[in-house]
């Protein structure tokens, strides 16, 4: 089926999700409450899969032409002794392409040229939605992509569900020199990563208990192996970023809402071409949720860009199979919902727990635990 879509947020999840309807014939507006786009350095891990889903949208060259792969990473102490290798090998050899590397700029410039292929999806920013209703007689579908403080999840969904915080403070930076080792140090209470992100620089990110100054976050891992006090001391404090981790909890009970008719479905059937919600009279607009909006996670596994990517695959594959009317749509977001509620949040919840087993106080059990990995 095809037909009219708002999408709410323009960030990862919700450019790739206005790329996979335009591709599926619908018409595609993007609404974006901030100025400008966030465009902050941070490098994003891209699973085999999400390649696949990225391929399958029209930008999976754009992503390799800027992405590096992502190999030879390992868990460390801080004094630097190896605890246990990454699975990159494995996930590589399953796969048969590695992991990738990409900075947010990167994948938001190659989101943004996919879309202006199509010439005609206009991402208007400095544009608020409070109510996703409010945007049912223009669309048929509106799409919440508008992060973990999502408006449309909370006017269509309520509450309950919500950021709820885990007690760590991230930082994240990019210095300007290339790290000699990639991976994780994990101390006791907090963790330090290095990633490759471009050829002359690393993408760095820590997690702590506390520290609110950058100098307080250098003292933290002073004394840690290097190059860790290195890449902290190569990088502008200025350019740091730091925030409180969250996640969404309770997980949702669906990730999509298919609203409600002012008139029966039999009626609001139409061509594809005249917009199921102007010929229904729709009271309260079909909902989908994606990325953050849906099951927003800590990054301990580096997959929230990942999920988002596949959200956006997933959703698009599923209308554009569906028959048209309002019956076809509300069997494509329930064909969406099966699809990827439960592996999202298996995936939320794996972060979170990893997030506990990294942060631990008890680090000799820990380690030992990490010894007996394999490789």
């Amino acid at each position: 089926m095809t037909g009219t879509a708002t999408v709410v947020g323009a960030g990862i999840g919700g450019l790739a999700t206005a790329i996979g309807l335009r591709r599926a014939g619908w018409r595609v507006t993007v609404l974006e409450r901030r100025a400008e786009l966030e465009r902050y350095g941070a490098a994003f891990g891209i699973h085999p899969t999400a390649q696949s889903a990225l391929d399958r949208l029209g930008v999976g060259d754009a992503l390799r032409a800027h992405a590096v792969p992502y190999r030879d990473a390992h868990i460390r102490t801080p004094d630097g002794a190896r605890l246990a290798r990454l699975p990159l090998e494995r996930v590589e050899r399953a796969a048969g392409r590695p992991e990738l590397l990409i900075s947010r700029p990167y994948l938001l410039d190659a989101l943004l040229a996919g879309l202006d292929a199509f010439g005609d999806v206009p991402v208007k920013l400095g544009e608020r939605v409070t109510d996703p209703d409010a945007l049912a007689p223009g669309a048929d579908l509106v799409i919440g992509a508008d992060g973990i403080r999502s408006a449309v999840r909370t006017a269509r969904f309520g509450t309950r569900s919500g950021p709820r915080e885990v007690g760590t403070v991230a930082w994240i930076g990019i210095a300007g020199i290339e790290s000699p080792v990639h991976g994780e140090t994990w101390g006791s209470g907090r963790f330090f990563g290095l990633t490759p992100v471009e050829p002359g620089r690393t993408n760095w990110y820590a997690a702590v208990p506390g520290a609110t100054t950058a100098e307080e976050l250098r003292g933290l891992f002073v004394d840690w192996h290097d190059p860790i006090p290195r890449i902290l001391d190569a990088t502008d404090p200025a350019t740091w970023i730091r925030y409180e981790m969250r996640h969404l909890y309770p997980a949702l009970p669906s990730f999509v809402s298919a609203g409600a008719d002012a008139r029966s479905d039999a009626d609001a059937r139409t061509d594809a071409g005249a917009g199921l919600a102007a010929a229904s009279g729709t009271r309260s607009a079909p909902v989908a949720l994606v990325g953050d909006a849906a099951h927003a996670m800590t990054p301990n596994l580096g997959q929230g860009a990942c999920t988002a990517i596949l959200d956006a695959d997933a959703l698009a594959r599923a209308v554009a199979a569906a028959p048209p009317g309002r019956t076809g749509l509300t069997a494509a977001l329930r064909a969406y919902d099966r699809e990827r509620r439960r592996s999202a949040q298996r995936t939320a919840f794996g972060s979170r727990t990893l997030h506990r087993f990294m942060s631990t106080d008890r680090t000799r059990l820990r380690d030992a635990a990490l010894r007996l990995l394999p490789g």
